[in-house]
């Protein structure tokens, strides 16, 4: 999967750091994927009415 960086501000980075400790993420990188994933999950609800599962393409299935 491709890699990206992102330009934080200080209250972005403090948000992410938040959501690391609440979910027991080991870093920012990984609660910022979380935050898209559950992102992702809430539109893919509204549009569809169901859950969808979320993995890497390519990746094991679970």
């Amino acid at each position: 999967m491709p890699e990206i960086t992102l330009e934080l501000t200080d209250q972005q980075a403090e948000l992410l750091d938040t959501i690391r400790k609440q979910q027991g993420l080991e870093t920012m990188d990984q609660a910022a994927e979380w935050l898209i994933k559950q992102r992702m999950r809430g539109a893919s609800l509204k549009l569809t009415g169901r859950n969808r599962a979320l993995h890497a393409v390519g990746g094991p299935r679970k």
